[in-house]
């Protein structure tokens, strides 16, 4: 996220002699970011080196099979089908995915209990449909509820905690950097005035307490799809300090502040994230169209250049006439889409919605596994006529 913060103690100039308080030695500086020395980055001050490594696993493979060489099919799957797990990785669900981007379903009874997490392939934008925990990560803590997106760029060393063990996560990972739509920066980073959101909405990591041990620590790190475990000798957050513009974050789809109009707006107003050949677009809850001849249900529309993915979260969504939370549309490109027989109708004299769900927009096909096909709604492809 290309804006400034600044947790714990920084030395006054970058790449200079960082003194111990206890006069035991000096810091140790990273810099983290991503696109080599070119895109966003931090630099964070370890009391220990950051690269003693102990010993690396054979890795597990965790790459996604698609169980369909090609897919036309208008689709829905019942995401709440996907079978809790008591571990965070182990519940991750890979549903839909191209070179891009993985869509996962997750039902975690608990966290990463024993281990740290790092993805080293991709972004990882996480939703938060059900429950409230903690992330903490080596830039500090972050405290998320129902309704929060998690936005952890690659290679962020975390564990996450949860208060209850009943969970629901939406997941993309994504290929490319995960950041807010270019259209609604300026020159310099800073969100406009015709942004949904701003920078006040944003939750930036708090409380950076170090953690000065060493040991024998496990990350899991996934690497072109497998995961290894790789233990080092001292603990992945003993960072002091850091300063810089990449960081993991957190935003809640209530502070998504809907565009609305006369006539029905496109999905693009909706647009929360983007990456390469993807959108993420946030349906929050909204006023409808006030023309008086207004008809609030999406028209008819081509999907020619792309797949579209609706994930529900809560509501009536009233352009379908069976939709429960946790369910999961897929309207392939090549074909168009639109309402439900008699959604279109039955819009028309609306005020207004309270439907969440989350859409994802790829403009290169989805796979699907074995894992969506088993929580595949039957006849949806029908459900027109």
């Amino acid at each position: 996220m290309p804006f400034y913060h600044q947790l714990g103690s920084i030395p006054a100039k970058r790449h200079t002699v960082f003194e111990k308080a206890d006069g035991s030695g000096i810091h140790y500086e990273q810099l983290f970011g991503t696109e080599g020395f070119h895109g966003m980055a931090s630099l964070l001050y370890h009391l220990h080196r950051p690269t003693m490594i102990r010993t690396i696993s054979e890795p597990v493979d965790a790459r996604p099979v698609a169980a369909l060489g090609h897919n036309l099919n208008p689709r829905m799957l019942q995401g709440f089908n996907v079978k809790p797990a008591d571990d965070f990785l182990a519940s991750r669900t890979t549903v839909l995915f191209n070179d891009d981007v993985a869509l996962q379903n997750a039902a975690p009874t608990r966290g990463t209990d024993g281990y740290f997490y790092k993805n080293g392939d991709s972004d990882e934008l996480i939703f938060v449909h059900q429950g409230s925990g903690v992330l903490t990560t080596l830039f500090g803590t972050l405290a998320f509820g129902a309704w929060d997106y998690l936005v952890i760029p690659r290679g962020t060393i975390y564990q996450i905690t949860f208060d209850t063990p009943d969970n629901r996560l939406f997941i993309t990972e994504s290929r490319s950097p995960i950041l807010t739509p270019k259209r609604y920066r300026n020159e310099f980073g800073q969100l406009l005035e015709h942004s949904p959101f701003c920078e006040r909405d944003l939750r930036r990591p708090t409380y950076l307490a170090p953690t000065d041990a060493l040991g024998e620590f496990t990350i899991k790190i996934k690497k072109e799809g497998l995961i290894y475990d790789v233990v080092y000798a001292s603990h992945p957050f003993d960072v002091v300090g850091w300063d810089g513009y990449h960081y993991p974050y957190a935003f809640n789809a209530r502070d998504f502040e809907p565009i609305t109009g006369r006539i029905h707006q496109p999905p693009p107003v909706h647009q929360t994230f983007e990456g390469h050949n993807f959108v993420v677009c946030t349906f929050a809850p909204r006023l409808y169209d006030y023309h008086p001849k207004a008809i609030p249900a999406p028209y008819n529309h081509s999907n020619i250049d792309s797949d579209e993915v609706l994930y529900y979260v809560d509501g009536d969504f009233m352009s379908r006439n069976h939709v429960e939370k946790g369910f999961i549309s897929l309207h392939p490109g090549g074909i168009p889409h639109g309402p439900h027989p008699g959604a279109y109708e039955r819009s028309i004299g609306q005020k207004e919605t309270h439907e969440l769900a989350v859409m994802v927009d790829t403009f290169r096909p989805l796979r699907l596994t074995q894992a969506a096909l088993d929580i595949e709604w039957p006849n949806y492809t029908q459900s027109w006529l």
